[in-house]
């Protein structure tokens, strides 16, 4: 396991350092200019969408999913390890500046995840039974014709089923296993096993399960942890003020903290930012265009602006909590962390050693334990139906059910591997799926461009 370790790390160098990047900023950018930053203009009219007409008991959907729940469904996909383990480990390597970045990758990101929903919308197939389908394999095969595109399609498809599907839900269940054992002494293959079941319960129910899943789960686990999130940032009200300085501070002087030349330090911070940020809000990923796709909406104009503000929850408000908390309890105010790294202290404790400052061990080890079940839990829901499309996209509705089994032995397998090599895993075949996606987004940023023009004001 070491030299796998070592070698999917150097291939995840490359990926995250230049790859990633020049294709997530450069693609974000472009969607920012070419949409005159639609994320600005219609970021009211996403908030008036989504909050609206706000039900945990959204009607049932023939077909498909209602805008809300296609959203919920996505929100369960990003809200997950990657705003609490995945944020904490951004701060630790790449410094408090790390969170700078994940900000930046946030804003044009959700230029990135209008293009994505609008392309879901726009090539997807609503088949003789009623069912919908739809993701970037579609607008991947619009976008290139002939062997170029099935190639690119089958690619993605691959890359999504590994990350996802797989590699994915061993993270999120890794995650749970070991925040789990920390706060109650539960063996993590316990933890592992009743995930495990659970999983099976809402998988069978198919798509309106997880939609009805989602709907109500997501708005409460998120509420839950902004509550205690905003408990601990009023007891360390004085402390905010450094905080936010540090989160910009070191954005550019990141060696101050982390050591090593300014040159390194600032390539860690942008790095660890631009990953982090892609695991979490996953905008130009690939992943949420598939819950977008099975919206019933009256045009792909009004999924695009609610796709925004999935991103807008998942990184400016959910991630930056877990940030602000993190820092004002254990770098700002002389905090154990304020000179560089200590030891026992890893991105999987940081957020139990964080919020246990203000709550106390046994309290705070409990708290984020349950909002990172909930959190976690709901991602391997969103992100097993995400590979389930690329399944039937390759092989058909026949693979449903080995599919669904290797799904569940991974989930199962996660709360026994090493941490390290699961996350390293996963970026992997993250970064891959971006590749594909983001070609196929500039190929088809004509149809992007308008709708934005052609949309219907409210």
């Amino acid at each position: 396991m070491d030299a796998l370790l070592k070698v999917v790390q150097t291939i995840n160098l490359y990926l995250s350092d230049y790859i990633l990047i020049v294709l997530l900023i450069g693609c974000g950018l472009y969607f920012s200019i070419r949409t005159r930053f639609v994320q600005i203009r219609c970021f009211g009219e996403g908030m008036r969408r989504v909050f609206g007409n706000l039900s945990l008991n959204g009607k049932k959907q023939k077909s498909g999913l209602s805008s809300f729940q296609a959203l919920t469904t996505a929100i369960a996909a990003q809200v997950g390890t990657g705003n609490i383990v995945g944020a904490c480990g951004a701060i630790l390597i790449g410094g408090p500046g790390a969170i700078f970045w994940m900000w930046i990758i946030a804003f044009f990101g959700m230029a990135t995840i209008y293009a994505e929903a609008v392309l879901a919308q726009k090539t997807r197939e609503v088949h003789a039974d009623g069912t919908v389908a739809g993701g970037p394999v579609y607008y991947i095969k619009t976008a290139f014709k002939g062997k170029l595109g099935s190639f690119l399609a089958g690619f993605f498809s691959i890359a999504i089923i590994l990350a996802l599907g797989f590699m994915g839900s061993m993270v999120q269940s890794n995650s749970i296993g070991e925040a789990c054992n920390n706060a109650f002494g539960i063996p993590t293959w316990v933890v592992g096993l009743v995930v495990s079941l659970v999983a099976v319960f809402i998988f069978i129910g198919g798509l309106q399960r997880i939609g009805s899943v989602t709907e109500k789960i997501v708005p409460i686990m998120a509420t839950l942890y902004l509550i205690g999130g905003l408990v601990v940032l009023i007891a360390r009200i004085k402390y905010v003020p450094e905080t936010l300085g540090m989160i910009f501070k070191y954005a550019f002087v990141p060696n101050a903290i982390i050591g090593g030349g300014i040159g390194f330090a600032l390539k860690q911070a942008i790095s660890q930012g631009v990953k982090r940020g892609l695991f979490s809000n996953e905008a130009g990923m690939g992943s949420t265009p598939h819950a977008h796709a099975m919206a019933n909406v009256k045009t792909a104009h009004e999924q695009g602006v609610v796709a925004m503000i999935g991103v807008f929850i998942d990184t400016f408000v959910v991630l930056t909590i877990t940030a602000l908390v993190v820092i004002s309890t254990l770098y700002a105010g002389n905090g154990v962390l304020a000179a560089g790294a200590a030891e026992g202290v890893s991105k999987t404790n940081m957020a139990q050693l964080a919020f246990s400052s203000v709550f106390g061990t046994g309290l705070g080890n409990a708290f984020v334990a349950i909002c990172l079940l909930f959190f976690a839990f709901s991602t391997i829901v969103g992100w097993n139906f995400f590979g389930r499309i690329n399944v039937r996209y390759l092989f058909g509705k026949k693979a449903d059910l080995p599919y669904s089994v290797l799904a569940i032995a991974f989930i199962f397998l996660g709360s026994l591997l090493s941490n390290d090599l699961v996350w390293e895993l996963t970026d992997t075949f993250n970064q891959l799926m971006v590749i594909p996606n983001v070609m196929a987004l500039v190929a088809l940023s004509g149809l992007v461009v308008a709708e934005v023009k052609n949309r219907k004001k409210d």
